[in-house]
């Protein structure tokens, strides 16, 4: 009878120590993920494609919220972590041409140095960090040179999406007034 009545007051205990808990609170940066085909989860899910897709990102997305970024917010020359929170990740899964350069299909964590006329980027096989404060040169796979360009719109979060080209995609990104992209092809 004793354990029966200390069971009791155990599973009362825990069930109001866990209906009492705080929910997670909504993340400023929430995370967002592109494909390489477009909307390739939906191809999938409806049969249109049965292959694996090209590439795909994730990232976090911080948002401008009228502060100044470049240069300001996000400094020139310093390595930046292209989003928010954790670094971002982009996985190839074939091998892809880059700059001329071939870049093995894997995954990779994708950082930025930006300039006010171009953006370096950069493809690093250190995957799981946080941010760019554990960045490591000596793990970078690919550093290309990508163009910008000043847009008239603002965008308010940052966005990374894939655009299909005729023999591969391009990759673009987008936050404040700027827009880059770097052309992927298909080996």
């Amino acid at each position: 009878m004793k354990r029966f009545v200390f069971l009791i007051i155990l599973l009362v205990a825990c069930s109001i120590g866990f209906s009492q808990s705080k929910p997670i609170t909504l993340d400023k940066s929430p995370m967002d993920v592109s494909y390489f085909p477009k909307d390739y989860p939906l191809l999938k899910m409806n049969g249109k494609s049965k292959d694996l897709p090209i590439a795909r990102i994730i990232y976090s997305r911080p948002q401008k919220n009228g502060r100044e970024i470049f240069g300001e917010l996000i400094q020139y020359n310093e390595v930046w972590r292209l989003g928010a929170n954790e670094a971002t990740e982009i996985e190839f899964f074939r091998n892809v041409k880059i700059d001329g350069k071939t870049l093995a299909k894997g995954r990779y964590s994708l950082f930025c140095i930006p300039k006010e006329n171009k953006w370096t980027l950069i493809f690093n096989k250190d995957n799981f960090g946080w941010g760019s404060f554990n960045y490591d040169a000596k793990k970078d796979a690919l550093r290309v040179d990508c163009t910008i360009e000043k847009t008239q719109d603002i965008t308010d979060a940052l966005t990374i999406y894939f655009e299909n080209t005729n023999n591969g995609a391009n990759l673009i990104i987008m936050w404040d007034n700027v827009k880059a992209l770097l052309p992927i092809s298909l080996k």
